[in-house]
C-alpha cells in the first residue's frame, strides 16, 4: 500500500477537482460519511450515544461538521465544540457549518478558559470524542489552549477517534512537539500518511482505518508516489504452498560467511534463520578456530576457513570462498566477522567473484567503510543491511543526520550505489535502486536485542535462495522478521525476547501467510 506525504495528498485532492470535476465539498462529504460509519461500527450503533466533535477552522473541521450532521440524523446526542471563529472557516467548512447550524443549537465555542466548563461536563458523559481540529497540513506545536484540551481528552477514559490524523501529529514526519491528541482510532482518507508509521505516529494513531472517499484510482496509483507501506497482502504472495514434486535442491543453497572468536553465534543464528524460513541447503563457512559452533544447528553444512592469529577469517581463505560461491545460489557475508585488516580482502573477493546475489551485513559492511565504491557497478544484485551506526560509517554522515532523514538518505545511496539498502531500526526502511522505498510497520522494541539483525540477514538470504528477487526478499524479509517479533512478544512479553525466539516464531508466521495465500 502506498504511503503519502501531505503535499502529495493535497495535489491528489486538487487533481480530483480539476481533472475529474469532483467538487471538494463532495470529497468532504464522503470523508465525513465514512468516518460516521466507522463510529457507528465502533459503538455498535450511535442512537442515543453522547458524542463530542472538536472542530477546527480548516477542511478537517469541515469533515467534523459533516460527521456531526450524519450523527444527528442517526439519533446521536452530539455536542460540537468550535476551536476557531466561524468567520475563519474554510469555504467548504463554512457551508457545512451553515447546514449544521440549522439542525442543532448545540454548537459551542471552545477557544479560552471560560469555555472549558461545559466541555469538561460533556466529556464526563461522552461515549466518544471526535478530533477534527487539525488535518495533514499541521506543522509545529499545538497552541497552549489546544494542548490543554489534548491533555484533558487523553487523560479521560473516553475513546478518541481522529479524523484523517490526530491533531498535533505531523503528517510527514511523525513528530510531536509537546502535546497531541492520542487517538484510539484514526480514520484517514484515500491513503495512509507517512507520519502515521514514523516517529511517534504509530503510538498516536491507534487503530488505523483507510477510508475510500471516491478519489479516482488512477490518482492513487500514480507512479510518482514511490513510498509504500509493507503489508501482509503484498508479502503473502511469496508464500504459496509447496508442490509435491520437489526436493531440497528446489529450495536453494545459501552460503553464509562470518564468525570470529567471541562472535560465533552471529553466523550460526543467520544460518538457522535461513533454514527456518524454508531454505533447502545452508552452508556455514567459519574460521577453523571456531568450527565447533557449527554443530549448534546440525542441519547446517559447515566449512572451515583459514584463520588469522586472532581467529578471524584470513585472506588465505579467498580461494576456498571462491569455490564455495560456485555451489551456492546466494551468499551472505559479515555476521560476527569482527573488524580486522584482512576483512576488506575477504569481502572484496565475494563481491568480485560471486555470480550470485550477495547480502552484506555487520562487519562485512564495516570492512567496506573506506572502500564503499566497490558496491557500484556490480554485475550481481547486492543487498546491504546496516543499522544506523554502520550506515554512518559507510556514508560519513552522523547517526543523527541518518535518523532524521532515514527515507531520503536510504533512497539516495541505494540509487547511487545500485544496491538494495535495508536500514534497520524502528520502521525498517527498504530502499531499492530504482528509487522506490518501502516502510515496515511490523516489529516492536523487544527486538532490540543481540542477534536480531543476524536473524534478519538469514531470513533475507534464505528467501533469495528460494528464488525471490533480492528486492522482494528484502521487503518480505523485514516484514517476516517483525511479525516473528510480534508473535514472540505476545507469547513472552517484549522484555524477554531473544534472537532465537524470533527463529522459533518463524514457522508460525510463515504458516499463517501460507494459509492466507491459498
Amino acid at each position: 500500500m502506498k504511503l503519502i506525504r501531505a503535499d502529495e495528498m493535497k495535489e491528489i485532492d486538487r487533481r480530483a477537482s480539476s481533472e475529474y470535476l469532483i467538487p471538494s465539498i463532495v470529497l468532504m462529504e464522503n470523508a465525513g460519511l465514512r468516518t460516521t460509519e466507522k463510529i457507528a461500527e465502533l459503538l455498535d450503533g450511535v442512537g442515543g450515544r453522547n458524542i463530542i466533535i472538536l472542530v477546527g477552522r480548516g477542511n478537517n473541521g469541515g469533515d467534523g461538521l459533516v460527521v456531526a450532521r450524519h450523527l444527528l440524523n442517526a439519533a446521536a446526542r452530539v455536542n460540537v465544540f468550535m476551536c476557531g471563529e466561524v468567520g475563519q472557516l474554510s469555504p467548504d467548512a463554512r457551508t457545512n457549518y451553515e447546514i449544521l447550524a440549522r439542525m442543532t443549537s448545540r454548537i459551542y465555542p471552545l477557544r479560552e478558559e471560560t469555555d472549558l466548563q461545559y466541555f469538561i461536563m460533556s466529556l464526563l458523559e461522552a461515549d466518544m470524542v471526535v478530533d477534527a481540529i487539525y488535518g495533514i497540513g499541521f506543522r509545529g506545536s499545538l497552541g497552549e489552549f489546544e494542548a490543554r484540551l489534548a491533555g484533558l481528552v487523553n487523560q479521560s477514559k473516553c475513546p478518541l477517534l481522529a479524523v484523517d490524523i490526530p491533531s498535533g501529529l505531523e503528517a510527514d514526519t511523525g513528530r510531536i512537539n509537546g502535546e497531541a491528541f492520542k487517538a484510539d482510532y484514526t480514520v484517514t482518507f484515500a491513503l495512509p500518511k507517512l507520519g502515521m508509521v514514523l516517529g511517534k505516529g504509530r503510538d498516536y494513531v491507534g487503530q488505523l482505518t483507510v477510508a475510500d472517499i471516491s478519489i479516482p484510482g488512477a490518482l492513487l496509483l500514480d507512479e510518482q508516489i514511490k513510498l509504500q507501506m509493507i503489508t501482509e497482502e503484498m508479502v503473502k504472495l511469496h508464500f504459496q504452498p509447496r508442490l509435491r514434486e520437489t526436493h531440497k535442491g528446489s529450495y536453494g543453497h545459501a552460503l553464509i560467511i562470518g564468525g570470529s572468536p567471541g562472535m560465533s553465534g552471529a553466523p550460526v543464528m543467520a544460518s538457522w534463520a535461513a533454514l527456518r524460513c524454508g531454505t533447502g541447503l545452508v552452508t556455514l563457512a567459519l574460521p577453523e578456530k571456531i568450527m565447533g559452533a557449527a554443530s549448534v544447528v546440525p542441519e547446517v553444512m559447515s566449512r572451515g576457513l583459514p584463520s588469522t592469529l586472532t581467529g578471524a577469517i584470513s585472506g588465505e581463505a579467498c580461494t576456498i570462498i571462491e569455490n564455495l560461491l560456485g555451489t551456492a545460489s546466494v551468499c551472505a557475508i559479515g555476521p560476527g566477522m569482527s573488524r580486522y585488516a584482512e576483512g576488506n580482502m575477504v569481502v572484496r573477493t565475494v563481491l568480485e567473484k560471486a555470480g550470485i546475489p550477495v547480502l552484506i551485513d555487520a562487519d562485512g559492511l564495516n570492512a567496506l567503510q573506506s572502500d564503499v565504491g566497490i558496491l557500484k557497478d556490480r554485475q550481481v544484485p547486492v543487498v546491504i543491511t546496516p543499522h544506523p551506526g554502520e550506515m554512518s560509517r559507510l556514508t560519513k554522515l552522523s547517526v543523527e543526520e541518518i535518523q532524521n532523514q532515514r527515507i531520503e538518505i536510504s533512497r539516495h545511496y541505494s540509487v547511487e550505489w545500485g544496491v538494495t539498502i535495508v536500514l534497520k531500526g524502528n520502521n525498517t526502511i527498504v530502499a531499492l535502486p530504482g528509487g522506490q522505498v518501502f516502510v515496515n510497520v511490523t516489529g516492536n522494541p523487544g527486538m532490540a536485542t543481540a542477534g536480531s539483525g543476524d536473524v534478519l540477514s538469514g531470513i533475507i538470504t534464505g528467501l533469495i535462495a528460494q528464488g525471490l528477487k533480492p528486492t522482494d526478499a528484502a521487503v518480505a524479509g523485514v516484514f517476516l522478521h517483525g511479525r516473528a517479533g510480534d508473535t514472540a512478544a505476545r507469547q513472552l512479553g517484549q522484555r524477554s525476547i531473544t534472537a532465537t525466539d524470533l527463529i522459533y516464531s518463524l514457522p508460525t508466521v510463515i504458516n499463517e501467510l501460507e494459509m492466507k495465500a491459498k
